[in-house]
C-alpha cells in the first residue's frame, strides 16, 4: 500500500472554534481592537469602539477567558483591555486567596506570622 505524501492537501474540515462565532469576525478592519497601535488622542475613543463590538459578541466570556489563559498581553479581548485584564488577574488572585484563607488552605505566611 502507497504511503500518504506528507504534501498532500489538508482535506479534513477544522473543528469548529469558539472564535468563529465573534462578533470581530465580521469586520474588515479589526485593528480597533488594537488601540495601542493608533496616536495617543485616539486610543480611548478607538478602545470604546472596540468595546461596543465586544458587547454584542456571543463568545465574549471565552473570548476574555482564553485572553486571561494565555495572556493576552495587547488589545481589546473580551470586552476589556490590557489594563482592565490585568485589574480582573489580581482581583480574582484576591478571591482566591480569600476564599482558600477562609477554608483553612492558608499559604502558611499567615501562620509564620502569627495572624492566622
Amino acid at each position: 500500500m502507497p504511503r500518504p505524501s506528507r504534501h498532500a492537501p489538508d482535506t479534513l474540515s477544522r473543528a469548529a472554534h469558539w472564535s468563529d462565532q465573534g462578533a470581530c469576525r465580521e469586520l474588515e478592519d479589526r485593528s480597533i481592537f488594537f488601540p495601542e497601535d493608533f496616536p495617543k488622542g485616539l486610543v480611548l475613543l478607538v478602545s470604546k469602539e472596540a468595546k461596543a463590538v465586544c458587547a454584542l459578541c456571543p463568545v465574549i466570556a471565552a473570548c476574555l477567558e482564553a485572553a486571561l489563559e494565555r495572556p493576552e498581553p495587547n488589545g481589546v479581548w473580551g470586552g476589556l483591555d490590557k489594563d482592565e485584564r490585568k485589574a480582573f488577574r489580581r482581583r480574582q488572585q484576591r478571591r482566591r486567596r480569600r476564599t482558600s484563607r477562609r477554608s483553612g488552605g492558608g499559604d502558611g505566611a499567615e501562620a509564620a506570622a502569627g495572624t492566622g
